[in-house]
């Protein structure tokens, strides 16, 4: 089995239905969720003319591989009504892979451990709740740490 940490977030539409949705397809196709975060509302990065982010990180023990495990989030993500129609844009749903295992992955179109994520409090909160001392692979730091250090000046609060 492989432990994985997944982090799902929407601007578009019925928010927490969508994250709601997003861990029930996650939970049905993909494996167990083993833990969650709490819900995070976030401003948007990237492209700020837009509506805030709800964010969740959950963690999940996959019999996939990380290619397969990849696919399978493609497409739910398409079944839940994402576009990829802008960079940073507006989407229902956003699902991506920050850690698989302990692995180091650098393949076309997937990249592990996020390779963004130390510059996210987006996604660093979140995970920092459920992982605190979960190691990044290539930087050699636990989240915690990296969340000590990340540059990102957006506030990222728990969402009711």
């Amino acid at each position: 089995m492989n432990e994985v940490y997944i982090l799902t977030g929407g601007n578009i539409g019925p928010r927490m239905k969508y994250l709601q949705n997003a861990k029930k397809e996650i939970k049905t196709r993909c494996g167990k969720i083993l833990q969650q975060s709490s819900v995070y509302e976030t401003a948007a990065w990237g492209n700020e003319e837009q509506n805030a982010f709800l964010n969740q990180v959950l963690k999940v023990e996959t019999q996939f591989n990380a290619g397969e495990l990849l696919n399978a989030i493609l497409k739910i993500e398409e079944d839940l009504g994402r576009k990829r129609e802008l960079k940073y844009g507006p989407r229902t749903i956003d699902i991506d892979i920050i850690f698989f295992n302990c692995e180091k992955i650098d393949h076309p179109g997937l990249k592990i451990p996020h390779p963004q994520m130390q510059n996210r409090r987006f996604v660093l909160i979140p995970l920092n709740e459920i992982a605190p001392e979960k190691i990044h692979p290539v930087l050699k730091k636990t989240v915690s740490q990296l969340l000590a250090e990340c540059p990102d000046p957006l506030p990222v609060n728990k969402f009711n």
